[in-house]
């Protein structure tokens, strides 16, 4: 690899360890990739292990699909797709942060509260796939859909998990960190809301 590859290896790598220990990649899920020159993409593949990528766990696909696309990540198409409509798109991520994807389960909107969630982030729509059955037959088209139309660069997606692009890696491993912070504090915000609820009822 060259100077320019062995830096976007090491950001990748970097970004992609801290997003596992975060909990926001696992072991069967989960993707990134960056936009290379035009008409192909660097992205991870199937079986790779995320908090040790390294030169062996990426692909660099072009669009039109060949052989390689059987070793690529699942999320291969989704991220193809984005590449090719959205301009401004050099770094795509998916995964599934555990407070974010809990609180899409019960709440249709995310609403920030906290101080940075609110000044950093938009209130987020919660996608709805309804049918999981046939959701991967569809996910390319409709999330490619949803940031044309939205003009976000984040989309939560029930039960499934978070998608965000962005021109900046560190930038869209933050807007990460954001949300789910902020759906943490949502989450026992809430909680301490109705233990407060209750205890207000044996109140004398």
């Amino acid at each position: 690899m060259d100077m320019l590859d062995k830096k976007i290896l090491q950001n990748l790598k970097t970004i992609s360890l801290s997003m596992f220990r975060k909990n926001f990649f696992g072991i069967f899920h989960g993707s990134i990739s960056t936009k290379l020159e035009e008409g192909h993409f660097l992205i991870n593949k199937k079986d790779a292990i995320f908090d040790d990528l390294d030169e062996e766990s990426l692909i660099m696909l072009y669009h039109k699909r060949d052989y390689r696309w059987n070793d690529a990540s699942m999320d291969a198409f989704i991220h193809s797709l984005l590449y090719q409509n959205i301009p401004n798109a050099k770094y795509i991520a998916y995964g599934m942060p555990p407070f974010t994807v809990s609180y899409t389960l019960t709440h249709n909107k995310i609403v920030p509260k906290d101080y940075f969630g609110y000044k950093m982030l938009d209130t987020l729509e919660v996608y709805n796939p309804k049918d999981f059955d046939s959701w991967y037959e569809r996910a390319d088209v409709e999330i490619n859909r949803y940031f044309k139309e939205s003009g976000k660069k984040i989309m939560v997606i029930r039960g499934y998990g978070v998608y965000v692009y962005h021109r900046d890696l560190q930038v869209l491993s933050k807007l990460f960190a954001l949300l789910e912070n902020t759906c943490k504090i949502l989450h026992f915000s809430s909680l301490l809301e109705g233990s407060k609820q209750t205890q207000d009822l044996f109140d004398i």
